[in-house]
């Protein structure tokens, strides 16, 4: 039902333990050339997957960045999901903020997740379980497994990490350790907990690192959003404790992808916002700088750069010349004009001041007359 992801998956293992099996002192049937071809299927899968990991933190970074206008969204539209989710899309979009790709590193990988499951567990299809065939270790040992062939099936059933096979995991039934009989005897519960349980604590760990070294990067304010800190304690506690709780269930080759898909994360992550973090650095020492090129010399005055208003007010002054010069008809010049016209105002007023003691002094005799 899922060969589309099976086969891939299986051609990506065939390859990497066709490269180490032929490292002369490991061989096809060593148990360290398949477990490198697990741990190299991770980083191959990871690898293919680093940009959408880049974007996935640069889209987190983003998120948090955000938040103040987020919550401001959410309490301005509270009473109107439908206005509220519109301004969501809206501000996302202006942004250019793609949840999608916080998800798809983590999505992209399930699928391998449940592959590689499926491929390692078909090594041995004794089992009569969901999905196992039930079949006999001499039916199983010579039926190829996707890109293996029968004798790729013997060697891994050969395959040994301190004793235990790489497809037995703790929980196993006794019938389905029977398949391992003839290429290099039933291994014991024993010996497969020797090498599954510190292999499941190192993924524990591993993984709570991880969560730990993504929540101090986080911001207070994305830190302090309930569902942020909900998927916090889940990433920090739940998560590492389901591998514990989980990994009696799983096989030795599953949790060895488990630690090295931790051990890349882990290292991911440090080169990562290694670089985001001299980015950020780069851009603000070349705003000090452009601040710094703007900024007047020292000693240097000032230039202001705001325009004078210009006046609106019209010039009633008119500016006389120093000099008078006739005009072109021989008449007076202009400061002669003007100064006749200052005397006959002056004149004029003295006429004024007359008239008027005139009058006064005519009213004074006729009061004078009307008392005798």
């Amino acid at each position: 039902m899922l060969d589309f992801i099976y086969w891939p998956v299986s051609w990506i293992l065939w390859f990497w333990h066709k490269v180490f099996g032929a490292i002369p002192f490991l061989g096809p049937d060593h148990g360290l050339a398949w477990a490198l071809s697990v741990v190299f299927l991770v980083f191959t899968l990871r690898l293919v997957l680093y940009k959408p990991f880049v974007k996935q933190v640069r889209t987190t970074k983003q998120m948090q960045e955000l938040q103040p206008q987020i919550k401001e969204l959410q309490k301005k539209y509270k009473n109107d999901r439908q206005k509220m989710a519109l301004e969501m899309q809206k501000l996302q979009k202006d942004h250019g903020f793609n949840p999608l790709m916080g998800c798809l590193p983590i999505l992209a990988q399930v699928p391998v997740f449940l592959g590689l499951f499926h491929v390692l567990r078909s090594f041995n299809r004794t089992g009569h379980g969901f999905g196992q065939l039930g079949l006999t270790p001499e039916q199983n040992a010579a039926l190829a497994n996707y890109a293996f062939s029968p004798e790729d099936v013997q060697s891994f059933l050969s395959a040994r990490i301190f004793g235990a096979p790489l497809a037995a995991h703790i929980i196993a039934p006794a019938n389905e350790l029977l398949a391992f009989e003839d290429y290099g005897g039933v291994p014991s519960k024993l010996s497969i907990a020797a090498v599954a349980i510190p292999l499941m604590i190192i993924a524990g760990i591993a993984t709570h690192f991880n969560a730990r070294a993504s929540v101090a990067r986080q911001s207070p304010e994305a830190a302090a959003n309930p569902q942020a800190a909900l998927m916090n304690k889940l990433a920090l506690y739940v998560f590492p404790l389901g591998v514990l709780v989980g990994g009696p269930f799983l096989m030795i080759g599953i949790l060895m992808y488990w630690v090295a898909n931790n051990i890349w994360t882990y290292g991911q992550q440090h080169l990562v916002f290694g670089r985001m973090e001299k980015e950020e650095e780069a851009k603000k020492q070349a705003k000090l700088e452009q601040r710094a090129q703007n900024a007047p010399k020292p000693g240097a005055k000032p230039v202001s750069t705001k325009k004078r208003p210009v006046s609106t007010e019209k010039v009633t002054d008119a500016v006389e010349p120093s000099d008078a010069e006739p005009s072109a008809n021989g008449t007076a010049s202009a400061n002669g004009t003007s100064k006749s016209k200052t005397t006959a105002n002056k004149g004029g007023a003295g006429q004024r001041k007359q008239g008027a003691g005139k009058r006064s002094g005519g009213r004074g005799r006729a009061n004078q007359k009307r008392r005798r």
